[in-house]
């Protein structure tokens, strides 16, 4: 198997072809949905064809708490099945499909009352435990471990001593979103999906009642495609009844689309060796380990407004420093915070008016001929609904398929991670770098790190850390528009890095200089470079000002005071 690059002649050939020849499946939307069920299709032998409006992850899919997990809390809603199915799916992903990709992460629940607090969530957190190990992939973990007070300030002294009197510690996992779904992405294209970012549909091709292709749009290039498909899946998320609406049809479900931020801070504001889990009185709040910082997170509000660019409030912000506050002996204060960010749940919408409550199962729906609807569901789960969508896409399909194979398909940089990481003190004497970067190179892109090797064994600067975000070195930047479909600025430092949430300066400081070396790569003359930056900036200037609003119509207003993306 080839290992795809995703660059922009790649990009241009793959619309070419989508538009030459019928497509047994086209894929519209490339959120972790959509590019794992690109994945399924393509693994079983079928024609097919991904594509995307914005970048890769652009939506829901990089805005995540950015875990894979069960969900303890569906556990206390008594819905074992999607519990059950979602450790299963965390265990395949440490173990087998993703290594390089999935990390464990330990988190520590804070008991406030003695005696059947302890029972209530030990019973709850033991039956996690057992029903990860049930599923034959658990095994990669640690267990549960009941804390003491004094035990528990010990692994997490930052907390109030009065804010506890014992604890509960368990683990589960966490990856970086939008990367793994750049990876699942080339994962596809390697198997010969073709693959094209920045191609809105406009509208779909009908004959009678059939859905038999769509209208394809190059947003950053002259021209439209049409693209005929023989089965077409709408895997866009909250932008779901949007897409449905272009062949006049809602579908058979409604998604609602639920707000959740997140706060970033750096690692010395709270002192701890372990994440928290804490009660709200609508959710729960984590604070999540992330490198050298720590997310906080999220809020659970019903969200109407703008949904590309869903702002964060002045009021969210406060009410996640007030709650993760209420457990800390040292206060979060705004000037903490290095980074924000808003994401979107799609979710089916019930009876409940609470989002909270609304369904995190998936739905699968063909409601016209030759289009099938997939929804809902939960990031965690994302292969099984792949599945789901593409066992329906096969029934419309005159022809006999393959069945799904994704269970055993690594990402692309699984296969030798192990034996890498191994070998990381090796690497980094062979290359000069320091055995920390290496590190940090094979856990982003496990054994494609010999590709990046490549880049900086024939441009030595590029091994040098980028001059405003030293966590990264310059070679990513080019790697992620000549390998990762970074089509612009903000692509890379917004989701194929995470500047834009881990520096103060929300990456305004790196975007001359990572728009420099994205230049050569993407034909870019110092007019684009200029307005490359200057459009980030602004994003940049119109998030801090919505984050100063008081509510999410004014948020919102702020927030859409900057541009789109200019084109190329």
């Amino acid at each position: 198997m080839r290992t795809a690059t995703l660059g922009p002649e790649e990009r241009a050939t793959a619309l070419a072809e989508m538009a030459e020849r019928e497509l047994d499946v086209l894929v519209v939307g490339a959120g972790v949905v959509g590019a794992g069920t690109a994945l399924d299709a393509v693994t079983r032998g079928l024609s097919t064809g991904l594509v995307e409006a914005r970048d890769w992850a652009s939506g829901t899919s990089s805005r995540s708490s950015k875990l894979i997990h069960g969900g303890l809390r569906y556990l206390e809603m008594l819905d074992f099945g999607l519990v059950r199915e979602a450790l299963k799916e965390r265990g395949l992903l440490l173990e087998r499909l993703a290594p390089h990709l999935v990390k464990p992460v330990p988190f520590l629940y804070p008991l406030q009352h003695k005696g059947w607090e302890r029972l209530y969530a030990g019973s709850g957190v033991a039956l996690y435990d057992a029903m990860s190990f049930s599923s034959g992939h658990g095994r990669g973990l640690p267990t549960h471990r009941h804390l003491s007070r004094r035990h528990a300030l010990r692994v997490a002294p930052a907390l109030k001593k009065d804010a506890l009197v014992g604890a509960l510690q368990y683990y589960d996992a966490q990856m970086d979103d939008a990367r793994y779904v750049a990876t699942l992405v080339r994962t596809a294209a390697s198997y010969g999906a073709r693959v094209a970012s920045r191609a809105r549909v406009v509208g779909f091709l009908r004959e009678g009642e059939r859905v038999v292709g769509a209208r394809v749009r190059d947003v950053d290039g002259a021209g439209e495609y049409e693209i005929r498909a023989k089965q077409i899946v709408n895997a866009t998320g909250v932008w779901t009844d949007d897409t449905q609406a272009l062949i006049g049809e809602r579908g058979q479900f409604h998604v609602r689309a639920s707000k959740g931020i997140h706060l970033v801070v750096p690692k010395d504001r709270i002192h701890s060796s372990t994440g928290l889990i804490l009660r709200t009185e609508k959710s729960v709040l984590f604070v999540i380990p992330w490198g050298r910082h720590w997310i906080v997170g999220t809020t659970d509000t019903d969200w109407d407004l703008d949904k590309a660019h869903p702002a964060a409030s002045s009021a969210d912000i406060d009410y996640l420093l007030e709650h993760v506050n209420s457990v800390l002996s040292v206060p979060l204060t705004r000037d903490d915070v290095e980074g924000v960010y808003a994401g979107l749940r799609p979710l089916l919408a019930g009876e409940s008016d609470a989002t909270s409550k609304l369904s995190r199962e998936h739905t699968v729906a063909h409601p016209v001929p030759g289009m099938v609807v997939v929804a809902g569901g939960k990031y965690t789960t994302y292969r099984v609904m792949a599945k789901d969508a593409v066992d329906e896409a096969v029934h419309g399909l005159d022809q006999r398929v393959a069945g799904c194979v994704t269970e055993d398909t690594p990402l692309l940089g699984a296969e030798g991670y192990r034996a890498l990481w191994n070998a990381r003190a090796g690497i980094a004497a062979r290359t000069g770098l320091h055995v920390v970067r290496v590190e940090h190179l094979l856990n982003r892109y496990g054994a494609l790190v010999e590709e990046l090797l490549e880049l900086i064994a024939a441009d030595p600067g590029l091994g040098e850390p980028l001059g405003a975000a030293e966590d990264y070195l310059r070679a990513e930047v080019v790697y992620a528009a000549s390998h990762e479909g970074a089509r612009h600025l903000d692509d890379v430092l917004t989701r194929r890095t995470r500047i834009s949430i881990e520096t103060f300066d929300r990456g305004t400081r790196s975007a001359q200089e990572c728009a420099e070396l994205m230049a050569p790569v993407l034909g870019w003359d110092k007019d684009q470079i200029e307005k490359e930056v200057e459009h980030y900036r602004k994003r940049v200037e119109a998030e801090r000002e919505s984050q100063r609003q008081p509510d999410d119509l004014t948020a919102d207003a702020a927030r859409l005071g900057a541009p789109d993306i200019v084109p190329l």
